[in-house]
């Protein structure tokens, strides 16, 4: 990719500002010279477009629109047009842009989680060639966002088997009844992926639904505490009619969901550790000069004790993760080994945050120290893309050989 207008002038060793502190292991080196060039161009834009930003936008629970036009710059998705020269990249360098994204602040990683993995990915993965053509150009651009719409106001980890969205056959055409929640990207976004079950034959099908089709309506959720940045929707469908072109050729059963949510839960893990590291990196350089009693406060032992505490979990769960790309890129790995990071991370972060916000002490529920906004977030993460709970369930079957403790 060459120089871009939109885009900062790189600086530093990788094209940033050199490799993030809290990765004390350098994992960042397993990535080739232009793998590293692509994170170090991601983020200048990242410190130097979006941090400015972040804070007052959270506040607000506002979305910085002005910063879409920079993430097409980046040309990050461009691979995904069906014309393009450009090779899909490998799953680590696609984790350790999550991870860029998580230590940025969480909700532009949700937002392009959603856009370019749930979204574009269902197209890629269910879409026929005519559809990957019709939508993908100008969304791997982010000239069009997507949106991904499963969960449901009365369903989350029980929707595989109660799905309550309908689709019915009319004509050249569907019809879509039912209602969606904690849609992210959904107020605003120009397709929306709809997970729907046949009313005859009790399949889950996919569809994709343009903005301001009749029928269907998207409101904003309001007073969240976490992702204010994140745009979650209510969605309703009433008589919402899409055209048989519009339906995803190859979704007709929630194995295909299933499918494609086994890819993002991965990138969630990395999401996590990079919110890890960007708690750690402002405890650590709040630790250096914050001053008690005369000297940096990261000078006392049970100080140092957080930080090493913090190190440890961001370094274990980026090690699982590095492992688990690299499992993915040579095509072995299992839903176990992605229910297992993901997992594990979330609650290794959920945990590092708030050792971040103790040693800040009360400076740490101040949104101007950006820990809280850390610690607040962390709880959506956690959560979304099925729960720890759900992850355990999932892998203690596979370790179990088979035995299945959900219940039905």
């Amino acid at each position: 990719m060459g120089a871009n207008p939109l885009l900062p002038t790189p600086t530093g060793p990788y094209l940033g500002e050199g490799q993030l502190p809290a990765d004390f292991y350098s994992f960042e080196d397993l990535l080739s010279d232009g793998e590293r060039e692509t994170i170090g161009r991601v983020r200048a834009f990242l410190r130097t477009q979006a941090a400015p930003l972040v804070d007052d936008y959270w506040a607000r629970a506002e979305f910085p629109f002005q910063l879409i036009e920079g993430f097409g710059a980046l040309g990050l998705a461009n691979w995904a047009d069906p014309d393009s020269t450009e090779s899909r990249p490998g799953n680590l360098l696609s984790g350790f842009l999550a991870l860029e994204m998580g230590h940025a602040d969480a909700s532009l990683a949700t937002f392009t989680g959603v856009h370019t993995g749930l979204a574009m990915g269902s197209i890629l993965a269910c879409g026929s060639e005519e559809q990957k053509r019709r939508w993908l150009p100008a969304m791997s651009r982010f000239e069009k966002i997507g949106a991904f719409a499963l969960t449901e106001p009365h369903g989350g980890s029980d929707v595989a088997g109660g799905l309550k969205t309908t689709a019915r056959r009319d004509g050249d055409g569907w019809i879509l009844d039912g209602a969606k929640r904690w849609i992210g990207n959904g107020t605003f976004a120009d397709l929306t992926v709809v997970w729907a079950r046949d009313t005859e034959t009790n399949h889950v099908l996919g569809f994709v639904v343009e903005k301001d089709t009749p029928g269907f309506t998207a409101t904003k959720i309001e007073n969240k505490m976490a992702l204010r940045i994140v745009q979650n929707a209510d969605i309703v469908m009433e008589g919402c009619r899409v055209p048989e072109a519009d339906r995803l050729r190859n979704a007709n059963s929630f194995k295909d969901t299933a499918n494609i949510l086994r890819q993002t839960r991965s990138g969630v893990a990395w999401q996590a550790v990079g919110v890890m590291f960007g708690a750690y990196e402002i405890a650590l350089q709040y630790a250096k000069e914050r001053e008690q009693f005369g000297r940096p406060i990261g000078g006392f032992q049970l100080v140092q004790d957080l930080l090493v505490k913090m190190l440890g979990n961001a370094t274990a769960s980026c090690g699982m993760v590095v492992r688990l790309a690299q499992l993915q890129d040579a095509g072995i790995y299992r839903d176990e080994h992605s229910a297992l990071a993901k997992a594990y991370c979330t609650v290794r972060m959920r945990e590092s945050v708030g050792w971040a916000r103790e040693l800040l002490a009360g400076n740490g529920i101040v949104l101007d120290y950006k820990v809280g906004r850390f610690v607040a977030d962390a709880e959506a993460l956690y959560s979304y893309e099925g729960t720890r709970e759900i992850q355990t369930l999932i892998v203690g079957r596979a370790v179990t050989g088979g035995l299945s403790a959900f219940v039905r």
